[in-house]
């Protein structure tokens, strides 16, 4: 009799924690090695954004699209998408942003034979960079830019940007350094790279985070995000997948 009462314990423990559990609807982009449907588990900030979700009893659930849908996704009414990811914070009554999914080392890719000079970024205006279109790079950059004061060119991926770059068609690319590593070691792309390298000046060590609807809902995931995040090691977990070269 105590055995039966014990399993049916167990039972209306696990059934309970079902009936509580829910699930986070994200939208994101592809954007190897963070994110993608043709990573292993969809790309590394996924990873970590599930172990996050799991570890407070939720499940994850993410779709992908080109980036400017994506956003554009989670602003509609009555979406059921709740953010998306991986974004770098920034000013906005739209949204609120998650604690940190890991790093982004934002830089240049340049010409190995023709490496830019600057100090301070106003020095780039001599040069014409590569942009992907709706990527937030820096707030510096990205007000020159908007105003005319640099010169670009706007792409659709990093892929087209590397490309552009290696053929001199543009003179360096805005670029994620791990993206950049980890497009380098795609067969189709591993040719260019003795044609290309990694400008000796960082821009910015950026944060990657959750992009969450600034309303109730939003809000709510937000915060069990945060609380699982405090559970996991993302950056470990980070490190480790981009040393796997997403083959995890």
């Amino acid at each position: 009799m105590m055995i039966i009462f014990f399993l049916l314990g167990i039972f209306c423990t696990s059934f309970s924690a079902k009936l509580n559990a829910d699930t986070l609807h994200l939208t994101s982009l592809h954007w190897p090695p963070y994110s993608s449907s043709q990573l292993a588990k969809q790309g590394a900030v996924i990873e970590i954004t599930r172990a996050a979700v799991n570890a407070m009893g939720h499940e994850l659930v993410v779709d992908f699209y080109p980036w400017s849908r994506a956003i554009r996704l989670v602003n509609r009414n009555n979406s059921k998408y709740s953010g998306y990811l991986p974004e770098y914070p920034f000013q906005s009554d739209k949204f609120v942003f998650s604690d940190t999914l890991g790093i982004s080392p934002l830089g240049l890719v340049e010409q190995n034979l023709h490496p830019l000079s600057w100090s301070k970024v106003s020095d780039l205006n001599q040069y014409t960079l590569g942009v992907v279109k709706d990527y937030v790079n820096t707030s510096e950059l990205d007000d020159m830019i908007k105003h005319g004061i640099q010169k670009v060119e706007v792409v659709n991926s990093d892929e087209h940007n590397l490309t552009k770059v290696a053929t001199a068609r543009i003179d360096a690319a805005v670029m994620d350094m791990h993206v950049l590593q980890f497009l380098l070691l795609q067969e189709e792309l591993t040719p260019l790279s003795n044609r290309v390298q990694v400008n000796r000046k960082i821009l910015a060590n950026k944060q990657m985070k959750i992009a969450f609807v600034n309303t109730v809902k939003g809000q709510f995931w937000r915060d069990i995000v945060n609380a699982g995040l405090a559970k996991i090691d993302q950056e470990s977990m980070l490190s480790d997948y981009i040393e796997s070269g997403g083959k995890k």
